[in-house]
């Protein structure tokens, strides 16, 4: 059984991907080529954004974001601690410190309800992570910025085709991040990610940053970085766009699904009902979890953990949050098991991971 089913997802699309890939290959134009703003046009109509930029990684979406909005040495951004640590790598890249707020323990993003005790004068931006693929209090976060008058950017590198209140994922605040590594509910063959925003300004510093600073041909105008996608991997996500809405449908059936063969059996990550999650990763909470772990193993089922040690816990990032502790996060990072997921699963793998995990849970 596969983690995520990538091979049947190619099957599936084989012609369109080899037909987007030739013709990259035909034309020649690996880097901005054509088909880097055919994605951004066919994406920003997606989410419902003015702009749309592509670029290397989620992370470097998330990187340029805040150059873009000049955090810098001194700053302070607010975000979780529960989340992979490029949201936290980057604060720390601009200069800025990361301070994190503990998350709701039932759907592990964070809790909107701590942020407010956290800003000072020195916080310049909010960061939240719409973390297993469903987003995060965004009205009530934006509402928090606006008081403070600060900008919010959702780190939405996992739930890319999800909606909350009817708006989609990215459309939620002053810039919203996602990524499209392989793994993601839509990604490429390689490294790439895209940045929204519907300001005017913003948009055109992303895409400067993203040429190294550039405003024209070598007339460098900002610090930038080397961060643009390449022409392949932009025709590879334009392939897999053909079927994203049949995959986003299979997305919410396939979770809804998990729900109810775990329903009072298995805790599962709560999905709020005024928003979709498209489940990046179906994730439960189990006790002695290395154990439940080997035995799935043992019966050819995959598993992972996102993610076993918190930020504020990590070598490299201990020294920021000194003194402090997140119960919600660590309770979460001991409990934390995700289960095979994708477009491609199908009901009898699903039935089998279910009525093993129910058995020894």
């Amino acid at each position: 059984m596969e983690f995520i089913d990538l091979k049947a997802q190619y099957r599936a699309l084989h012609q369109s991907i080899n037909a987007r890939i030739q013709t990259v290959l035909d034309h020649g134009q690996y880097i901005m080529g054509p088909e880097v703003k055919e994605l951004e046009e066919k994406l920003a109509a997606y989410v419902g954004t003015k702009h749309c930029v592509t670029v290397s990684s989620g992370t470097e979406a998330l990187l340029i974001s805040l150059m873009a909005l000049d955090i810098k040495a001194g700053d302070e951004v607010i975000t979780t601690p529960f989340s992979f640590i490029a949201t936290a790598e980057v604060i720390v890249l601009a200069g800025a410190t990361p301070v994190f707020v503990d998350i709701e323990p039932d759907t592990c993003n964070i809790d909107a309800a701590l942020i407010e005790a956290k800003i000072t004068p020195r916080t310049k931006a909010i960061m939240p992570v719409s973390l297993y693929g469903q987003p995060a209090d965004m009205d009530e976060i934006n509402a928090i910025a606006a008081k403070y008058k600060l900008p919010v950017i959702e780190d939405a590198a996992q739930s890319f085709g999800a909606t909350y209140k009817g708006k989609k994922s990215c459309n939620l605040s002053t810039i919203g991040c996602t990524s499209f590594f392989p793994s993601k509910p839509l990604g490429c063959y390689g490294d790439g990610g895209a940045l929204f925003t519907n300001d005017d300004a913003i948009a055109q510093a992303c895409r400067e940053i993203r040429v190294h600073g550039q405003s024209k041909r070598y007339v460098h105008t900002r610090i930038g970085v080397g961060g643009r996608m390449d022409t392949l991997q932009c025709a590879i996500v334009l392939a897999k766009l053909e079927r994203f809405d049949w995959e986003v449908e299979q997305r919410l059936k396939l979770g809804a699904r998990y729900n109810e063969l775990f329903a009072g059996k298995v805790e599962t990550i709560t999905q709020r009902p005024d928003r979709t999650s498209v489940f990046a990763q179906y994730t439960v909470k189990v006790a002695d979890r290395e154990k439940v772990q080997a035995t799935l193993k043992d019966a050819g089922i995959p598993t992972a953990v996102h993610y076993p040690v918190p930020m504020h816990l990590q070598p490299a990032y201990a020294h920021l949050s000194k003194d402090q502790n997140f119960p919600v996060s660590v309770e979460a990072a001991a409990k934390v098991m995700s289960l095979p997921m994708g477009a491609d699963l199908d009901v009898a793998s699903q039935d089998e991971v279910a009525t093993l995990l129910k058995e020894i849970s």
